[in-house]
């Protein structure tokens, strides 16, 4: 039910399995829509993008079909928490995903409003659903549902104080889509709690009336070559169809004004009064309106506004960071007090809106509601924001009601009834687990913080992580092309470790070879005792990249002091570049490989001492405490746990600052005076792909982040 992110996923997912799958939307055309920033991926949600992938889903290849633009975020930091970030052409992007279902077979697309559900409240301890009866009279029965309502489960839309019912505004349109009201209340009958959220979407602007021109100090291109989301795009990007053909966008950057802040101060006079949030809405902490920054940072004199357009063929432009639902002619002020926008035109305004959502913890790790039977919840039903937790849970809703049928590797009920995916395995794995067992208050968005094996679950390998358990359930086919990706890249992996780890010169040689000229390897060691290093120890030496390396290996290949005699230096392999598509994965590997067994120890530590107490005297303080975020300081200040368990069932608690704490306790290191963690370093990454300087304020004293909008969708 819903045909958005979630609900696309999870439809292709239970299909893929064998199941036969019914789409039930309310409009054909908008299947697959963005409904709000025309962008897939960022810091860990980049992630998600590729285990979506991996798992055969539709995501990855969706966006890598309609990319205008592409972003590789947080470079300056390890490749662990490098994200992928691809700006989609709006209207190829509906069209790649509606191309994608409809070449999936079993799966077909109704359209209609579902209004109810068909249940059997006799069948045994909890009911079990047996169909959904729609606006339009039908009954469709079958054996499990996936409810997928983003904003529509009772959707109320604002554009100044006035309300309206509505689950969102058809796009560049004042035409809006009517909300799920007898879901909503089918789901409170069954004793479900409900809650309310809130986001919101900018104005869109006319591209035709903005000074370009003046704003073009703020321009930036796409990164060239781009890295595909799709494991089955090998190669390195540019044969993805707007990249072959150079039909791309320029993004840019203006900023707010003084004059900005006055007219957003006076027009907040006139802000919605929300159910949620005492009156004032519970929006995503991380991608707040342009009053939440204003309001929360009175000392900035600017916040970044991108111009990100909308696609080659319009000239609508979304200006990221710019949302808040103000009545319409303060929306006009705001929009002219903006460098390079003072004669732009809005072709549509800007709004909220607040809708119902289950307290996921009502549901198990499947995604099945614990209270109604083969009934599952995927999407912004369950509290997250933004596409890709949408369409992860997508996945993991649409396999395990078809698996927990019989379909997929379960025919005869011999096999798994859904799909597991560890904390351990998959960032996938960590935001289903968070949801279900500590629940949230707040929009829900994916942090590579979050993840306490981070430096295992990289965005680079997701298809050696996640592939072989899609093929072990049913959703990835053994001989297809997606299996053979896997094989491809597997083997490819493996014979370039090996290489680095068979190649061995003098340490001197490694630093005097003219090759090394310009690099850091330049005079960086000295070997009087004969003293020699393989290429896979060269590598592990900090700011060594593997092009690097090896463009000193091939000048020395037949040198190789591991060959013995006789062997041609062949025989490790032609003296070649390691591919482009497994070359992150190649270097990560060798560079994180102590880190990963220091990792496991350290985790394995703090959770055998988790019914640690906090003594009395210690202090959630961000000035004694500042490798946790502000988010993290305020939560744990509120609850005030008395133990690291109770600590580590705090929504927006990651397991890197229980180990951050642990230690202060335990080893007396840390504190007001400790240099930044893992964890810090990891808050302080999270900003817009434009290297937004915003992120100063994402771990202030306020609590709250300026950062700017990088997903706030509703859908």
């Amino acid at each position: 039910v819903g045909g958005g992110h979630a609900g696309t996923e999870a439809a292709a997912a239970a299909a893929r399995t064998g199941a036969r799958t019914v789409l039930v939307t309310q409009r054909v055309d908008t299947v697959g829509e963005m409904s709000c920033n025309p962008s897939i991926g960022g810091i860990g949600k980049g992630h998600l993008v590729r285990e979506i992938d991996a798992l055969g889903g539709i995501m990855g290849e969706a966006i890598d079909a309609s990319c205008v633009h592409f972003r590789m975020l947080n470079r300056r930091k390890g490749p662990a928490v490098w994200g992928p970030r691809g700006q989609a052409d709006r209207d190829l992007y509906k069209i790649a995903v509606q191309d994608l279902l409809a070449a999936t077979p079993k799966l077909s697309v109704y359209e209609a409003s579902a209004e109810d559900l068909i249940l059997d409240e006799t069948s045994g301890e909890r009911p079990q659903v047996r169909g959904v009866r729609c606006s339009d009279g039908q009954e469709i029965l079958c054996g499990a549902v996936v409810i997928t309502t983003g904003t529509f489960l009772r959707g109320k839309c604002f554009v100044g104080p006035q309300g309206y019912d509505a689950g969102r505004h058809l796009r560049d349109s004042t035409e809006v889509e009517a909300p799920a009201v007898a879901l909503a209340l089918t789901l409170e009958r069954l004793g479900f709690e409900l809650n309310r959220l809130k986001t919101g979407t900018p104005p869109r602007l006319d591209g035709n009336t903005i000074d370009w021109e003046g704003l073009k100090a703020g321009w930036q291109e796409s990164e060239m070559p781009p890295i595909p989301f799709s494991f089955l795009a090998e190669g390195d990007g540019m044969s993805l169809p707007q990249f072959a053909k150079n039909d791309l966008i320029t993004c840019t950057r203006t900023d707010t004004s003084e004059a900005t802040h006055k007219l957003v101060v006076e027009a907040s006079k006139y802000l919605p009064e929300y159910d949620g949030g005492g009156g004032t809405g519970v929006g995503p902490r991380y991608c707040p309106s342009i009053w939440k920054k204003v309001e929360r940072f009175p000392d900035r004199a600017a916040h970044p506004i991108w111009l990100e357009p909308e696609g080659v063929s319009t000239h609508i432009v979304y200006p990221n960071g710019l949302s808040g639902p103000f009545p319409e002619e303060y929306q006009y002020k705001v929009v002219k007090s903006i460098k390079g926008l003072e004669e732009t035109d809005i072709l549509s305004f800007a709004y909220d809106v607040e809708y119902d959502f289950v307290d996921p913890r009502q549901l198990n790790s499947y995604l099945e509601t614990k209270a109604c039977k083969s009934l599952y919840l995927a999407g912004q039903i369950c509290g997250t924001t933004g596409y890709e937790e949408a369409g992860a849970q997508g996945v993991v809703a649409g396999a395990s009601a078809a698996l927990g049928l019989g379909f997929g590797a379960n025919e005869g009920g011999q096999g798994p009834r859904g799909l597991y995916i560890g904390r351990d395995e998959g960032y996938i794995g960590v935001l289903v687990d968070d949801l279900v067992t500590k629940g949230t208050q707040e929009p829900y968005r994916m942090f590579t913080s979050r993840a306490e094996y981070r430096l295992s679950l990289r965005q680079d390998n997701a298809d050696l992580r996640l592939t072989q358990l899609g093929i072990s359930v049913g959703l990835v086919e053994p001989d297809g092309p997606r299996a053979e990706a896997l094989n491809r890249r597997s083997r490819g992996v493996s014979e370039a470790l090996g290489r680095m780890n068979k190649f061995r010169l003098p340490i001197n040689t490694w630093a005097s070879s003219p090759a090394a000229v310009g690099s850091p390897l330049e005079g960086s060691m000295r070997g009087d005792n004969g003293e020699q290093k393989t290429a896979k120890d060269v590598l592990t030496m900090p700011n060594v990249e593997l092009d690097e390396v090896e463009k000193i290996m091939f000048a020395h290949y037949a040198q190789n002091t591991l060959l013995e005699d006789g062997a041609a230096p062949e025989s490790i392999g032609e003296a070649a570049p390691t591919p482009q598509h497994i070359r992150d994965t190649v270097s990560a590997q060798i560079k994180y490989a102590s880190y990963l067994e220091r990792q496991g120890r350290e985790m394995e530590r703090w959770r055998k001492n988790e019914n640690l107490r906090f003594p009395r005297w210690f202090s959630f303080d961000h000035a004694q405490l500042p490798g946790l975020s502000a988010e993290e300081c305020q939560k744990l200040s509120e609850a005030q746990p008395e133990t690291f368990a109770e600590a580590a069932k705090i929504s927006g608690v990651t397991p890197h600052s229980l180990v951050y704490m642990y230690h202060i306790l335990t080893k007396g290191v840390g504190g007001a005076s400790a240099k930044a963690t893992p964890a810090e370093e990891e808050v302080k990454g999270q900003m817009h792909f434009m290297e937004s300087d915003e992120i100063s304020s994402t771990v202030g004293a306020a609590g709250e982040s300026a950062v700017p909008e990088e997903q706030g969708s509703p859908m």
